[in-house]
């Protein structure tokens, strides 16, 4: 479709893909994290972050798949810094752990991709006890970033790098709850919707970025924290919604973007320098897109703050 192909802004378009926004970047030296790398817009993240030279640590619930992948990618680019290590996102125990083997590594972190998701799933709860699209979706990944924190700042000091946490969010925050996020019947079965919970969980998404990336400004650190929508992607992402994927299946050619063209805005906001210093933002296409009212919600973004904080207290308190 000629709309894919026009230029905006940034100089790219929807079709643009990862190897295209990122040619003729420099990675050497930097380490990221990418989330649910096993798998779709996360592996092809990977990939071209190590092409360019990125030293990268793919965090994958299925350590087997993931080295597979991992395999895969080095055969492909024999020169590529890649390592796979275990993190289940419905455990916090083990996103604590993943947080743990890394800091012992001692590598330094300068990119932090909050990219895995789940979507539409059944009502379930994770093994903490709470909803598993919340946690896998949000309180994961909430976890994680305050665990490696620290790490992030340590490095931006050392090598002078500007560090970027980024969020993998959706256009679907658009179509959350009238009031957001609903704080008091996060485990409540009775009026559970898949999508609807999904879209909150994107709004959450950016939420948090925007809500780091005031505190990291406040606080006069080199770390920014930003957001974005990948675009439609036919993925496994859908196979939990049948009505979904078989729509996906039928329209998607027409529609969809492929996983190259997926990870591109991803790539682009982890590392092209036309994103140095921009932070609070949320991205679509390689560039800054319109987001709800309820993103500029600054009592919600704290709100949303607290009770993952919350949740997060518990769960450390259980384990002391």
């Amino acid at each position: 479709m000629w709309l894919f192909r026009r230029k905006a802004a940034s100089g790219f378009s929807a079709s643009s893909t990862a190897e295209e926004v990122t040619q003729g970047i420099v990675g050497t030296g930097l380490t990221a994290i990418v989330t649910g790398a096993s798998s779709g817009i996360g592996t092809d993240t990977a990939r071209v972050l190590a092409l360019r030279g990125v030293h990268v640590v793919m965090g994958v619930r299925n350590l087997t798949a993931g080295r597979e992948v991992q395999q895969t990618l080095v055969k492909q680019n024999p020169t590529a810094k890649i390592a796979a290590m275990e993190v289940d996102l419905s455990s916090m125990a083990s996103v604590s752990k993943f947080a743990a083997d890394f800091k012992s590594s001692g590598l330094p972190l300068n990119i932090l991709i909050n990219n895995a998701r789940i979507m539409a799933m059944p009502f379930m709860l994770s093994k903490d006890g709470i909803k598993l699209q919340f946690v896998t979706n949000h309180i994961a990944h909430f976890l994680l970033t305050n665990l490696l924190l620290e790490t992030m700042k340590k490095s931006a000091h050392e090598s002078k790098i500007e560090g970027r946490i980024v969020n993998v969010s959706s256009h679907r925050h658009k179509f959350s709850y009238l009031e957001g996020i609903r704080f008091d019947k996060i485990n409540d079965q009775s009026e559970y919707n898949s999508l609807s919970t999904y879209s909150q969980l994107k709004l959450a998404n950016i939420l948090h970025a925007n809500e780091l990336a005031r505190c990291l400004k406040e606080d006069q650190v080199t770390i920014t924290g930003n957001s974005l929508h990948p675009g439609a992607i036919a993925t496994n992402i859908f196979c939990h919604h049948s009505l979904i994927s078989g729509l996906v299946g039928v329209f998607g050619k027409y529609v969809n973007k492929n996983v190259e063209q997926g990870a591109a805005t991803t790539c682009y906001v982890a590392l092209h320098p036309q994103v140095e210093g921009k932070t609070g933002l949320y991205f679509v296409d390689r560039n800054v897109a319109e987001t709800s009212v309820q993103v500029s919600d600054s009592e919600l973004a704290r709100m949303l703050c607290d009770f993952s904080s919350s949740l997060v207290n518990i769960y450390l308190h259980r384990v002391q």
